[in-house]
Order: C-alpha cells, then structure tokens, then sequence
C-alpha cells in the first residue's frame, strides 16, 4: 500500500509539457497529440498519439525527437525504437524516454514520424525532418 501511494504521488507530481510536431507533407502516419511528461529526477517521457493516415496496415514505424535549447539551438535528436503494426485509419499511443542528453526545461521538443514501412513491403517511406524542426523553433540571438 506504501509503494501504491509513492508511485501515485508521483505521478500527481509529473509536469505536462506540449510538444511540437513536424510532419512532412506526404508522411502516411501523423503525430497527433504529443505531451512531455516530467518528474523530479527521473528523464522526461514523451507520449504521443501516431496515427496512420492509409488504408494499409503498416508493419512498423519510427519517429525522430529534436531537443532543443531555450536559445532555439538544436542540442540532440533521438530516434525511438521502431513501431510495430499500426492498422488502417488506426491510432496508437507510445512513448519514448528522453534520455539521449540533458533536456532544458525552457527549451522546445519537437516530435514527427521519419519512417514508415507497409506490411509485405521491403521499401520504407523516409523524411529528413531536421530542417523543418529547426524552422518551428524560433532561435533568439544573443
């Protein structure tokens, strides 16, 4: 009952933060809602909702996270794991841990999907995202 009661605190504890979601024009899975959820000490987690625009199923997927810093300057980006299956005009919610480097709180995360695959294909949809997710973030000179 103890550990119930910790694990609850902290999670009433947990920040909400909004990301920010790129996508490229054609990409058959969009980045619905996308929030990043921090606790004290521990790296920050981001949930989102992808969502798969086509009538194909999808055999997986991947998605690129921009950290940047409160100046607008991209400090790391971090590919999640792939996706596995995503059905036709479904939505699936994952997360991904953002532990690839130190995260600034005043700072902007940036979300899109970079990679798709369709079942029964060896061919992957691809988008270089880097330059978009640079673009939404505003860089304040010094």
């Amino acid at each position: 009952m103890i550990l119930l009661s910790a694990v609850m605190a902290g999670m009433l504890a947990a920040a909400e933060t909004p990301a920010v979601v790129v996508k490229a024009a054609d990409s058959p899975v969009t980045i619905g809602r996308a929030t990043v959820l921090t606790v004290a000490g521990d790296p920050p987690v981001l949930l989102y909702a992808a969502t798969n625009q086509t009538d194909d199923e999808l055999e997986q997927f991947t998605v690129t996270v921009f950290i940047f810093d409160a100046k607008g300057t991209l400090k790391h980006e971090q590919i999640a794991p792939g996706r596995r299956t995503l059905e036709a005009k479904s939505t699936k919610y994952s997360t991904i841990v953002l532990d690839g480097g130190p995260v600034d709180p005043a700072g902007s995360i940036v979300i899109g999907v970079n990679q798709v695959q369709r079942v029964n294909s060896d061919t992957w949809w691809k988008a270089d995202l880097r330059a978009a997710a640079e673009a939404i973030v505003p860089r304040v000179k010094p």
